[in-house]
C-alpha cells in the first residue's frame, strides 16, 4: 500500500464539510486536507471535530512570515494533533527551522505526535512563464523545485508539496528519505481547472509520489465515496 490519498475539503463552512464527509463510513481511516477557506471561516474547532470523528488531518495554511511569527503560529498548530501542515519554502531556511521548532514545542506540550512539516515549493498553478517573468527566477521549473526542496530538507522539513511532474527528479537529487506530497491529481480526461501541472494517480505512482492530494474530482462528484475509491484503487494498485 502506498501513502494516503488525501481528500482536499475546499468548502466554505462546516455544513458543506459534513455534507461530504458524512457520506463516508466512520472506519474509512481517511486523511483530509483543510485549507484557508474552511479554517478561516470555522477556526480550529473544525479540526478538532474531524479528529474526533477519526479522520487524520492535513492543515494546509502555507505559513510564510518572519521566523518568530511562524514559530508561534506553528506552536498553536502543533497542539491540535494534525498529521501534516505546511509552510512556503520561499520563506527561507531560518523560517522553516523555526516552523519545525514551533511544531515540536506545541505538540510536546499537548502530548500529541508532532505533525509532518511540508514545504510548498512552487504552486501547481505556476507556469514556466510565470516563474520566469513574474518571479524573475533564472532557473527552470524542475531546477527551482529541486533547489527549494534541498533547502527545505536541510532546514528540518519532512517533505515538500510539489507537482507530480517534478518527483522523479526530486527523488534522484534530494533522496528517498523525504516526503513528496503531490496535488494537481486528476482522473484521465478531467479538466485541469486552475492547475497547470497535473497527473493521474497512476502517473503519480510511476513518478514516485509519497502521497496524493485530490479535491474537486472527489468533492464535486455525484458520488464522492465512489470517486474516492476509484482514485484510491488506481493509486494503490498502479504498477
Amino acid at each position: 500500500m502506498r501513502g494516503p490519498l488525501i481528500v482536499s475539503l475546499d468548502v466554505a463552512n462546516k455544513e458543506g464539510l459534513f455534507k461530504i464527509i458524512d457520506q463516508f463510513p466512520n472506519d474509512e481511516g481517511m486523511t483530509v486536507k483543510i485549507g484557508m477557506e474552511l479554517f478561516y471561516g470555522e477556526g480550529p474547532d473544525i479540526v478538532r471535530q474531524l479528529l474526533a470523528k477519526g479522520f487524520k488531518v492535513f492543515l494546509d495554511l502555507k505559513l510564510q512570515d518572519i521566523p518568530n511569527t511562524v514559530k508561534m503560529g506553528m506552536m498553536q498548530i502543533g497542539r491540535l494533533g494534525v498529521t501534516y501542515t505546511t509552510v512556503h519554502a520561499l520563506g527561507g531556511s531560518e523560517m522553516i527551522a523555526a516552523a519545525k521548532e514551533g511544531l515540536e514545542l506545541g505538540s510536546e506540550e499537548a502530548g500529541v505526535p508532532s505533525p509532518k512539516l511540508l514545504a510548498v515549493t512552487e504552486l501547481t498553478s505556476i507556469t514556466d512563464d510565470a516563474l520566469k517573468n513574474e518571479q524573475n527566477c533564472r532557473l527552470d521549473m524542475v531546477d527551482q523545485v529541486v533547489s527549494l526542496a534541498k533547502l527545505a530538507k536541510q532546514s528540518g522539513a519532512d517533505g515538500v508539496i510539489t507537482s507530480p511532474l517534478e518527483v522523479s527528479s526530486l527523488k534522484k537529487q534530494v533522496g528517498d528519505d523525504f516526503l513528496y506530497v503531490t496535488p494537481g491529481i486528476r482522473p484521465a480526461n478531467f479538466p485541469k481547472d486552475d492547475q497547470s501541472r497535473t497527473a493521474t494517480p497512476k502517473q503519480a505512482a510511476e513518478y514516485g509520489s509519497s502521497a496524493l492530494v485530490v479535491g474537486r474530482p472527489i468533492i464535486r462528484a455525484t458520488d464522492p465515496v465512489a470517486a474516492y475509491h476509484k482514485l484510491l484503487e488506481e493509486w494503490n494498485y498502479a504498477n
